[in-house]
């Protein structure tokens, strides 16, 4: 008979590089309706070595590549240990380990997420599940969005959900069926465009609204052909240096504080366009919903109700699901929707390490 309850330990790391979140959760399952409680959470810094080579990681070599892999796989086999260490946590089933994202082309066949997941087991003694996305892409799948399973047991009375993070996503149901995509890239910009000014991200979005709109930057920004795509899609870093960061380099002239106001607009754009119409209710999540402005403009242009909870589930939603996904992984159960990635089928994806 399958347990019922499982204790597990969640750990994200995002795009946007604004540090490590890990989160303690107790899942309950009582007629096939999934329930949890955040039960300890906990958000660590990068050091500045650790934040450049990560920032770096695209252009490194082979060599150094696998050194990062391995050095911050020791990194987080030390942050978890000490987790648990720090919060007195007896009882963990699982550890679920996104990584770090530093390629995804799922069109060409790959997707890398670094932090050598061997090292979280050694170190710890709990069985790991890490590398969630790579079967997916073998499947022919995207290999993201990978939380909407997350949403759809565990969020359901939401008739959207929304992360804004480094890039935005979404999920919703539609007639029985998920539809989950990338919207577009928030904080890999935003926060891009602020280390220009000084500042680590734009607080609230002050910058954003001291600046003025580049309409043609605007313009030239929504008519990427990104956005016209139907689903499965999703955004890598990759991305943003192909065809966002060109674009910033071609109005330079302007002041940042302008750029960042014109990127702000964009994303508010790209997110009221795929939700104006379609739903009543939207919860938003992740570090974008402290930017106030750009939440303001969002509204602006939609009618749909929005709701922040508390800030556990803003700050630690991903880290959340990821562990819920290796409590899936675990039992064998789907934790990768075939609708929303596009693979050849469901799934349980992900690797286990257990030594």
């Amino acid at each position: 008979m399958l347990k019922e309850e499982y204790f597990a330990i969640g750990m994200m790391s995002g795009t946007s590089l604004d540090g490590l979140d890990i989160s303690y959760t107790r899942f309950s399952r009582e007629n096939d309706i999934w329930s949890f409680d955040i039960l300890r959470t906990k958000s660590v810094s990068y050091s500045e070595e650790m934040l450049q080579d990560l920032r770096e990681s695209v252009y490194m070599s082979g060599l150094e590549l696998t050194e990062l892999d391995t050095t911050y796989g020791k990194f987080l086999a030390s942050q978890v240990n000490q987790f648990i260490a720090d919060e007195s946590i007896n009882k963990v089933d699982v550890i679920g380990s996104h990584g770090h994202t530093v390629f995804h082309q799922p069109d060409k066949g790959y997707t890398l997420q670094i932090g050598d997941a061997s090292w979280i087991n050694k170190v710890t003694g709990v069985k790991v599940v890490a590398d969630f996305r790579r079967q997916d892409v073998v499947m022919g799948g995207q290999g993201a969005p990978l939380v909407p399973i997350g949403d759809k047991l565990l969020f359901s009375e939401y008739d959207c959900r929304i992360n804004i993070g480094g890039f935005a996503n979404i999920s919703f149901e539609n007639e029985g069926k998920t539809t989950a995509f990338d919207i577009c890239p928030v904080n890999t910009i935003l926060n891009y465009l602020s280390n220009q000014l000084g500042f680590e991200f734009d607080d609230r979005g002050n910058i954003a609204k001291s600046g003025i709109i580049i309409s043609q930057l605007f313009d030239e920004l929504n008519s990427l052909e990104y956005y016209f795509i139907d689903g499965p899609k999703s955004l890598g870093i990759e991305w943003n240096e192909s065809f966002v960061k060109p674009l910033l380099v071609k109005y330079s002239e302007y002041q940042t504080k302008d750029l960042i106001r014109t990127f702000t607009e964009h994303v508010a754009f790209q997110i009221s366009r795929v939700i104006v119409g379609r739903d009543k209710t939207v919860l938003y999540s992740g570090g974008g919903t402290y930017n106030d402005f750009l939440l303001y403009l969002i509204s602006s242009n939609s009618d749909s109700k929005s709701i922040i909870l508390d800030d556990k589930i803003t700050e630690f939603k991903e880290a959340l699901v990821f562990s819920f996904l290796a409590v899936l992984k675990t039992i064998g159960e789907v934790n990768c929707l075939s609708e929303v990635t596009g693979a050849d089928k469901d799934h349980s994806s992900g690797v286990i390490f257990e030594i």
